[in-house]
């Protein structure tokens, strides 16, 4: 396969049993030199949905890229215009990861 073009699913994980929030994207990945190369889109236009994939993102922006068959790959999202597209890396670190969030009151 030199191409896919389609709609999948980030999903943002808080733990291995909680599935925190999930976004429909369209995805382009195409195989490159020594991999691939991906960019996406969310599907929603919704400020509420980009508002929440934007705090995802900043809290931590590793997600579970699902596809239609439930195969699935972990990546880290790299925001761009507004939060609406971004680009897709192979996320290779460790599977799990401490998050730190806090809330100034």
């Amino acid at each position: 396969m030199d191409r896919f073009e389609g709609r999948c699913w980030l999903d943002w994980w808080a733990n291995s049993s909680t599935l925190l929030d999930s976004v429909e994207v369209a995805v382009v990945i195409a195989a490159a030199t020594g991999g691939w190369e991906a960019n996406g889109r969310l599907v929603s236009d919704s400020d509420e949905d980009r508002e929440a994939f934007a705090f995802l993102c900043e809290l931590d922006p590793v997600f579970a890229l699902r596809f239609e068959d439930e195969s699935v790959v972990a990546v880290t999202v790299h925001t761009t215009d507004a939060h609406r597209r971004f680009r897709l890396t192979e996320y290779t670190g460790p599977v799990q990861r401490s998050v730190v969030n806090r809330i100034a009151l």
